[in-house]
This record gives C-alpha cells, sequence and structure tokens, in this order.
C-alpha cells in the first residue's frame, strides 16, 4: 500500500488494515486486533492529552474492527469529544461512529444531542448537514423528541441552503416514519408544500418525498400541494433533455422527480377541472413520448422512460375518469405484452389487471386476450405466467368466460404446482359465474377434478353439490355425468366424493337405463372404496343407504355389505357407528320411514360463497388491494347479466335460479327502528339502535356521486384510514348494490357501524334492505355490505351512507351520498327513426319537455359521449337523428308502480363549445331530474 502522509489521511489505520488484510487465519486476525484494541485502551486512558487527529484514527480503528464483527465496549467518549471539533474529518468520524455504535439508550445521549442542536445553530451547512444525516441514520424515537420541532423550522427557514433543505427534508421523513406522532403539523406544513416550486430540483425531490408521505396521513394539510406538483410536472414533461442538464439520465428528464410527482398525486382524487386540463396534457405529453423511438439504445435510458410511464399509468387507473387516457394506457400496455424484456411483460400484465376493473377499458383488455392466452403458453417465467393467469380472470365476463375457462383449465395440466390451487379457485369461481348452460358449468368442474384433483378444496366440491340440488334441470344430467367418469379406472377422491354424493340423490334419474341401473350404480361406487379415505367411505356409506330408499331392489345387496366384519367391527369409530345405525335402519324401519328419513336433500339456502374466501386466503391477507381484486370480479352490464333477487326476498326462502351463485343472494332486511325524533329522516341503522350525530358530507362526495351516475363499479370514497368501494347491478325497478368497506391502516376500526339515511319522501320511493357487517374491521381487512334496492316510484334524493367507527381511541364519522339515482332503473328500447319520432311527437305537451343549453366541461369527444348515454341507461338510437352528430336515446324507467317512457336527444356544438340536452317523458319530475343529472356528465 503506497504511503499516506499524516497531512493526506490516517497512515496508521491504513497499516493496520494492510495488517489485517495479510492475516493467514482468524486466529492471527483475533490477535493483531486485540494487540490493537490494548494499544488503543492504553492511548485513551494515558495522561498525555490525545489531539484530533489521534482520537479521529483510534476512533476510526475501532469502527474498522467493529464492522470486522468483534464487540467493541469503549471509545464512544473520545468519539462524542469528537463532536466539538472544528475540523471537517474529525466530526465526521464523530458522526460516524455515533451512527453505527451507539444505541438510543446510551448515556452518552444527551452529550450527543447536545452537539447535534450546536451544529444545526451553528448556521455552517457543511456541519449541519453532517447533524441531520446522524439524526436521520440513528432515527430513534429520542432523536424525534429532541430535533422533530427543529427540523421544520430550518426546512422552511428563508435562509438555509439547498443542500441543508434536502438533508432536513429527508431527516423528517424518516423521523415522522419511525415516530409520526412526535411530528407536529403546524404553520411549517403550509410553506413546505411551496418547495414544490423551488428552483433546485434536489429540494424538490426531497421535498416531494416528504410532502407524499405526509398527505397518506394528513390528506386535508397537504391538498394544496396537488396544483403545484401538476404545474412542476408540466414544467418537466414538456422540457427538453437539454433543459434540465444536471438532472437528465440518459435523455429523460428527472425521471425520479416524475414518478414521485405522479406518486404524490395518486393521494388525492382527480382535481379541478383547471387543474385537471394540465395534468391530463402532461399525461398525454408521457404516453406520447412513450411511442417515440428510443435516444438510445442503452437499457438505462428505456428503464428511466418506463418508469416515468408505469408511475403515469398508475394514476390514470387511480383517476378512473378520463376515458380516452385508460384506454390509451391499455394500448401501450399491450404493447409491452410481447416486449423482449420479462420486467416490462410483467408489470404490464399487473397493470392491466387494474385497467379490466375499469368500465371505460375492460373493453379494450379484452381485445389483448389472445396475446394473453399465448403468454400463459409460452412464457418461461413462472411469475409471468401467475400474472397472465390474473388477467384473464380480471377480463372474464359472459362473452369469453368460455374460452378462458377452457385455456385455463388447459394450462393447468403443466402448471407449476405453487399456483395450481389458485388457478383451480379461479376457474371454479368463473365457470360459476358466467355459467348460462349450467351443464358446461358441471362438466368444467369434472373436468377440473380430473385434472387437478389433489389441488381441489373442499369448497370447491361443496359449492358443485350445492348448485345441482338448487337446480332441477342440471341433476339428471350430473348424475349420468358423474356415472360416467367414475368408469375410469383410476378415479381421483374429490370425483368419487362428489360422485357419491349426487348419485344417492339422483341415481335414480338415470337408472332406467339399463347402463346405469340401479345395481351396476351401486357396484361402481363399492368398486372405489376400499381404495377412499375414511371421510370418504363415510360420505359412500350414506350413499348407500340412500340407495336403499331409491332402489328397493338392491336393499339385500347393500344389507350385506353393511353386515360384513370390514363395516360392523372396523376399527374406525364412525365408519363402524354408520354401518351399525344405517343397517339396523334399512331392517326396522317401515317404507315409509325409510322415505321420511331419506328424503331427497332441500334446496341449500343461498350465502356467501366460500370459493372466493379461500382465494383471497390463498393469495394472503385480505388487504384493502383485495378490493381492487373485488373491483375486477366484474358485474355484468345490466343488459346481460343475472337477474337480482328481489329486494323482499328473505334468507330462508328457496333461492331462485337466477339468483347469483356467488353468494351474493338475498339477504333479510335490517331491523329499522323508528325514526329518530329530532329529524326528518329515517335511520335504518344496520348494526346498532342509536347513532350519533351524522357527519356532513364528505369533500369531494358529490363529485364521486356524479362519477357514478354513468359507471356502476368503482372507489366511492378513500382517505387516510378508509375506502369504500362499489359494485352494483339493476334490472328494471330491482337492484343490488356490494359496498366494501377497506381498513388501509394497521389499527382495527372499533363499532364499526354504517347506517343508510333517507329523507322521508325517499323512504317512500325506494325500498332499501341492508345486511349487517361485523362492527370490528382489522387492520389492512374489508368487509361488505349487501344492499338491495326496489324502486317504489320516481324520486329526486339519493340516499346518504354514514360510517362511524373508534380508530385508534378516537371517534371517526364520515358520510357520503351513495349513487342511486333514477336512471339505473333506466331499460334501454331500440326504435325505428319513424318509430322514435313518432313517439317524439306524443309528448309535446310542455310540461313533458325539459331543455339544458349548458358550456362543455370536458372534452367533446364523441365516443366517450356515446359511452356516457350508453351507461346511462338508455339505448343509443343510431341513424335516427337526421343530422349525424346528433345523439338520441330512448328507454324506460321502470318503478313499482308504473313505467315511464324517456327520449333524449343531445345535440353538441363542436365551435361553441356548448350542448344542447332535450328530454321528453311522460312524467315532468322525471324530464327534469334525469335532464339534472346527464348535464352533468358532459
Amino acid at each position: 500500500m503506497p504511503a499516506v502522509s499524516k497531512g493526506e489521511g490516517m497512515r496508521g489505520l491504513a497499516v493496520f488494515i494492510s495488517d489485517i488484510r495479510n492475516c493467514k487465519s482468524k486466529e492471527a486476525e483475533i490477535k493483531r486486533i486485540n494487540k490493537e484494541l490494548a494499544n488503543i485502551r492504553s492511548k485513551f486512558k494515558g495522561d498525555k492529552a490525545l489531539d484530533g487527529y489521534s482520537k479521529k484514527k483510534y476512533v476510526c480503528k475501532l469502527l474498522f474492527i467493529f464492522l470486522l464483527g468483534h464487540d467493541i465496549d469503549f471509545g464512544h467518549m473520545e468519539a462524542v469529544n469528537l463532536l466539538s471539533s472544528n475540523r471537517y474529518t474529525e466530526k465526521q468520524i464523530g458522526y460516524l461512529f455515533i451512527s453505527v455504535l451507539v444505541n438510543s439508550n446510551s448515556e452518552l445521549i444527551r452529550l450527543i444531542n447536545n452537539a447535534i442542536k450546536n451544529d444545526l445553530a451553528s448556521r455552517n451547512p457543511t456541519f449541519m448537514g453532517l447533524a441531520l444525516h446522524c439524526i436521520a441514520n440513528v432515527g430513534s424515537r429520542e432523536m424525534a423528541e429532541a430535533f422533530a420541532g427543529e427540523i421544520p423550522k430550518i426546512l422552511v427557514a428563508g435562509d438555509t441552503m439547498d443542500s441543508v433543505k434536502q438533508s432536513a427534508a429527508l431527516c423528517l421523513l424518516r423521523l415522522y416514519r419511525t415516530s409520526p406522532d412526535l411530528v407536529p403539523m403546524g404553520d411549517w406544513t403550509s410553506r413546505v408544500v411551496h418547495l414544490l416550486n423551488d428552483q433546485h430540483l434536489g429540494v424538490v425531490t426531497a421535498a416531494t418525498s416528504l410532502i407524499t408521505t405526509l398527505a397518506q396521513k394528513n390528506p386535508e394539510e397537504f391538498k394544496t400541494s396537488v396544483s403545484l406538483a401538476v404545474s412542476r410536472l408540466s414544467r418537466i414533461v414538456t422540457s427538453a433533455s437539454t433543459d434540465l442538464q444536471d438532472y437528465t439520465y440518459y435523455f429523460v428528464p428527472a425521471p425520479w422527480l416524475s414518478v414521485k410527482l405522479l406518486r404524490l398525486l395518486q393521494c388525492y382524487p382527480p382535481p379541478d377541472p383547471a387543474v385537471r386540463g394540465r395534468l391530463t396534457e402532461c399525461l398525454e405529453t408521457i404516453l406520447n413520448k412513450a411511442q417515440e423511438p428510443p435516444k438510445s439504445k442503452k437499457v438505462q435510458h428505456s428503464n428511466a422512460k418506463n418508469a416515468v410511464l408505469f408511475e403515469a399509468i398508475s394514476l390514470i387507473i387511480h383517476h378512473d375518469s378520463e376515458p380516452n387516457l385508460l384506454v390509451r394506457a391499455c394500448n401501450q400496455l399491450g404493447q409491452f405484452l410481447q416486449h423482449r424484456e420479462t420486467n416490462l411483460r410483467y408489470l404490464a400484465l399487473e397493470s392491466m389487471c387494474t385497467l379490466a376493473s375499469s368500465e371505460f377499458s375492460h373493453e379494450a383488455v379484452k381485445t389483448h386476450i389472445e396475446t394473453v392466452i399465448n403468454a400463459l403458453k409460452t412464457e418461461r417465467d413462472v411469475s409471468v405466467r401467475q400474472r397472465a393467469v390474473d388477467l384473464l380472470y380480471a377480463m372474464c365476463d359472459r362473452s369469453n368466460a368460455q374460452q378462458i375457462v377452457a385455456e385455463m383449465l388447459s394450462y393447468l395440466e403443466t402448471a407449476d404446482y405453487s399456483i395450481r390451487e389458485e388457478i383451480v379457485l379461479k376457474v371454479a369461481i368463473l365457470a360459476e359465474k358466467y355459467a348460462v348452460d349450467y351443464t358446461w358449468y358441471v362438466d368444467t368442474i369434472l373436468n377440473l377434478i380430473r385434472i387437478a384433483g389433489d389441488y381441489v378444496s373442499e369448497e370447491v366440491w361443496y359449492r358443485v353439490i350445492q348448485i345441482v340440488i338448487n337446480r332441477d334441470d342440471v341433476q339428471g344430467y350430473a348424475a349420468k355425468t358423474v356415472f360416467e367418469a367414475l368408469q375410469a379406472p383410476a378415479c381421483h377422491e374429490n370425483l368419487v366424493k362428489v360422485g357419491g354424493y349426487i348419485l344417492g340423490e339422483f341415481g335414480n334419474l338415470i337408472a332406467g337405463d339399463p347402463r346405469s341401473s340401479p345395481l351396476i350404480q351401486f357396484n361402481l361406487l363399492h368398486s372405489k372404496f376400499h381404495l377412499c379415505s375414511v371421510p370418504t367411505r363415510a360420505l359412500l356409506l350414506s350413499t348407500y343407504i340412500k340407495f336403499v330408499n331409491l332402489f328397493p331392489e338392491v336393499k339385500a345387496t347393500i344389507q350385506d355389505v353393511l353386515r360384513s366384519d370390514s363395516q360392523l367391527k372396523n376399527a374406525d369409530v364412525e365408519l363402524q357407528q354408520r354401518a351399525v345405525e344405517y343397517l339396523r335402519l334399512s331392517t326396522v324401519a317401515s317404507t315409509d320411514i325409510l322415505a321420511t328419513v331419506l328424503e331427497e336433500m332441500p334446496p341449500f339456502p343461498e350465502r356467501e360463497s366460500s370459493i372466493l374466501a379461500k382465494l383471497k386466503k390463498k393469495k394472503g391477507p385480505s388487504t384493502v388491494t383485495d378490493l381492487e381484486e373485488t373491483k375486477r370480479e366484474r358485474s355484468i352490464d345490466v343488459n346481460g347479466g343475472p337477474e337480482p333477487v328481489p329486494a323482499s326476498t328473505s334468507a330462508a326462502s328457496t333461492p331462485s335460479p337466477s339468483a347469483d351463485l356467488l353468494g351474493l343472494g338475498a339477504v333479510p332486511p335490517a331491523p329499522t327502528g323508528p325514526p329518530p325524533s329530532s329529524g326528518g329522516g329515517l335511520l335504518v341503522d344496520v348494526f346498532s339502535d342509536s347513532a350519533s350525530a351524522v357527519a356532513p358530507l364528505a369533500p369531494g362526495s358529490e363529485d364521486n356521486f356524479a362519477r357514478f351516475v354513468c359507471k356502476n363499479n368503482g372507489v366511492l370514497f378513500e382517505n387516510q384510514l378508509l375506502q369504500i368501494g362499489l359494485k352494483s347491478e339493476f334490472r328494471q325497478n330491482l337492484g343490488r348494490m356490494f359496498i366494501f368497506y377497506g381498513n388501509k391502516t394497521s389499527t382495527q376500526f372499533l363499532n364499526f357501524t354504517p347506517t343508510l339515511i333517507c329523507a322521508d319522501d325517499l323512504q317512500t320511493n325506494l325500498n332499501l334492505q341492508t345486511k349487517p357487517v361485523d362492527p370490528t374491521v382489522d387492520g389492512g381487512a374489508q368487509v361488505q355490505q349487501v344492499i338491495n334496492i326496489e324502486c317504489i316510484s320516481d324520486f329526486t334524493e339519493a340516499p346518504v351512507l354514514n360510517i362511524q367507527f373508534r380508530y385508534g381511541g378516537t371517534f371517526q364519522n364520515v358520510s357520503v351520498k351513495l349513487p342511486i339515482t333514477l336512471n339505473k332503473f333506466f331499460q334501454p328500447t331500440e326504435m325505428a327513426s319513424q318509430d322514435f319520432f313518432q313517439r317524439w311527437k306524443q309528448l309535446s305537451n310542455p310540461q313533458q319537455e325539459v331543455q339544458n343549453i349548458f358550456k362543455a366541461k370536458h372534452p367533446m369527444d364523441t365516443e366517450i359521449t356515446k359511452a356516457k348515454i350508453i351507461g346511462f341507461g338508455s339505448a343509443l338510437l343510431e341513424e335516427v337523428d337526421p343530422n349525424p352528430a346528433n345523439f338520441v336515446g330512448a328507454g324506460i324507467i321502470h318503478t313499482k308502480t308504473t313505467q315511464i317512457g324517456c327520449l333524449l336527444r343531445l345535440e353538441p356544438n363542436l365551435q361553441a363549445q356548448m350542448y344542447r340536452l332535450t328530454l321528453r317523458t311522460s312524467k315532468d319530475t322525471v324530464s327534469q331530474r334525469l335532464c339534472e343529472l346527464l348535464s352533468e356528465q358532459f
């Protein structure tokens, strides 16, 4: 090692490190270290005072020894003394030693804190930087108590240098993450937001990280950051790579800052229209730049560009309010599905899973189905194949269910063992949810058992039996199919369970065929008996006694089996007891008693499917992101979806064939107490008898309400604690809404009480029945509530959902408007041009027409306008209006008491950026309300 003079470095340290490296054995190293420790100890205890250089050198040696894995029990005081030095190198080593070796319980912590305070007060930027780095590295609660009030002042002080501001912002971020309760919110919060306008991009980057973390817990304090973030982002994305030369990374201007700004904007809902327009331009620019040819072939360029792109797509998905951007994002991700870079393919599949939950982009996602299926077959990376399975599951609807299920089954035969159970659950859910023909459902589940029987959980085969028993039209086919499947030489035990249960119930439906006579059915099942486990044998014994009732001609054969020693003297108590009791029952009971005891199973009451719960458990602990998973389980459009259960159906009633087999069936009405004496509203309290004062509507509630006029699924409300998601379906005057309450924190919600509030007139026009929810919501978990809806007569106001709970001992009270609007009960009506104008003239009474001329609030895009009119509920009539630029719609509002015909005409004026909306219905109040609702959408 070259010689180092005293002025340039620490020669003694260099020699010591060289000696350690030259040691031939562990013993030699320990010997050399012990010798050095003895030397350092003697120097520290000697009478002669050490100069700063010597202290620094010996402290450095101790630090090096500690990093080699040896304990250090002295030298701490000398390191603290170095903090008072005015030389940078000595102070630096002192802070380094303290950051690594001193814990928060040390007796020296007070001395250290005093030294740090002196350095922070010195206004020397170098010393201030060292002190801030030390605070952040230690990050203890004691440090937070001592400096959490001081650092914000340094951060927002006008004379603080840029490098110190960066360190202060990141230091405060560290303290907030370790001890959030000790960082006080105050006047500095409004000033720190303005750091987003700082000329120094390093300060902006550090401040953005801090504000993003603070805004997640205190969104109201930092909501002014949205406009500033959009402004700064706009300047970055529109700049050339030469404009921000110091912060341009491989021709991408400030990629880290861009990503952080986009992440900050994801803490908030879509901004006001003025800011939203500028943000939309930014996002469009990012999407456009992604299409440009690369300016460099180096991987760093593509990594930086794609990092900004994916974060922009995440923001587009989070806002879920710009159809054009959502579709463009989907198309951009579609290009990555066949990219040679595995990570890009993975990220594209993951993002498209979320896009599939948006009503605006679901159809665009479906166009990539062949590419996703090909990825499932050809990808070498199992994690990418798993994301492909997730995307197929998310994009599935009634139009492509059979194709997707077939591809999943095909892949299942060669799938990795780690994901087989998850695929089985998804196939079972999709087959049940989108089964138009239940013979296909039975075939699918039996095929599932054949291919991956070991991974078919009890929940899956329980469910197929429930469905077969509840549906008369599929029972004969199911019996015939399982009988044929059981004839295979090797059958999985789960198939034997399903076959035994179904033949025991419905074997008589195929007994007329000589090929499946009662004796043949019995012999077929009994041939599997000795190969099965005890629980399956117990089930088969129950099937045998059912056969005694169904087929008296095989009674003697079955009694011989039950009478055999292998049954009556079985070592298993359960099998022995069943054999004895069933034999005695078949011997002494009359035919009538047997028929009564062994009658066919009654239909199962509909309840929540356990398969979905099993899938979420398989995916890991339930989190708020499960809400996105639930959103992906899209309900079909009301024009082609399953018919909802009437709101008056009780849980005990026999489920109708149209009941949703995912357990989204009928629920009992919630107990409704008398209206409170103080007001004019009806409280339908779904958990407790009394409620606290209802909070005013949450900020942004009206905007979110308007977004749901033309859509049924999405996030209705979100703050730092709670996320509320909706999924709903409507047909004629009936509807059903699923509300998902997600706990975004790690702390339990206690006394969680959602309450529906209806005004008096709304109570008479809208019948709502609710299901109670669990009063405790675990941290990171979500609960579901079902509301059955019946429209009695037309209405104007919407019900209010009030949620009250305790979080960390603090009472929380949130109110949002529930998007149940009159247009949800629209049924579209197709009409020819002649019929439309004939009906238009019939509705010529002045009270029947309402017209509104208004300024366009959003870009006047033809496809988006069509989508909104269809989402509003009416049929979009093509080639009816003489002016092809106009939009014409027709439909019928269904209520329990009447049906109200509705015609609408929307005339856009692109030059003036105006619309004229005309609505004619047979009832003036309906015309007025529909006009108000639809006008807000454009």
